[in-house]
């Protein structure tokens, strides 16, 4: 099956959390799998904020080779559920001031361990294993990856001042879709194609209000 970036970056926006699986420095062979949240950056690479005391720190920083697996929110039948495996390098890297604004808009908690010893990670993907459902299954290269439109850090801060509203809290848009907050849940409007950024805000008018 033909597997395009679109429905793994709607489920990576769409999941809070994912599995995050790295090589055991502790039991070397055995791989080690824990939750971490989930957040992508501008061009849909997988964030990490992470202590410096953590086994999978430790790990990553003695093989950056690992794996994100994501599970679609919500369902009952995980054989039911989309989901994927992201395989890569994850490295720490020093990010921009907008860049860590938009981490915070997703995990506004984590605020609170930039004054620790945590740090960022970024996972350079170099494939991707998406099932869609059964029978609905494929891999996904680097390139295919790689040659998803980019929004900038500073357009998408423009788009999300014009459409504040106190109804709802915009997390995050890019090319295909908006992530915003309301009535206590995280939701994303899926764009049936990928937009241009001209054309985005013309889509923030489509976001639904409260619940009454």
């Amino acid at each position: 099956m033909q597997i395009t970036p679109a429905p793994v970056i709607h489920l990576l926006h769409e999941a809070p959390h994912a599995i995050l699986s790295t090589h055991s420095t502790q039991q070397p062979g055995y791989p080690y799998g824990t939750a971490v949240p989930l957040v992508v950056d501008e061009a849909q690479r997988p964030l990490l904020l992470i202590s410096a005391l953590a086994e999978h720190t430790k790990n990553l920083l003695a093989d950056a080779r690992a794996s994100l697996a994501v599970v679609e929110p919500g369902c009952a039948n995980v054989q039911d559920a989309a989901r994927a495996t992201l395989l890569g390098r994850v490295e720490p890297f020093e990010p921009t001031a907008g860049l860590v604004r938009r981490y915070l808009r997703y995990q506004p908690d984590a605020e609170q361990y930039l004054q620790l010893d945590f740090r960022f990670f970024r996972m350079q993907v170099e494939c991707v294993r998406y099932i869609g459902g059964v029978g609905r299954m494929g891999w996904l290269d680097a390139a295919g990856w790689q040659a998803v439109d980019v929004l900038g850090e500073a357009e998408e801060e423009r788009l999300i001042a014009a459409a504040a509203s106190p109804d709802r809290r915009l997390l995050g848009i890019d090319g295909l879709g908006i992530d915003y907050e309301i009535d206590g849940g995280r939701k994303r409007l899926r764009f049936p194609t990928a937009l241009r950024p001209e054309d985005i805000a013309g889509q923030l008018t489509a976001l639904p209000g409260p619940a009454s």
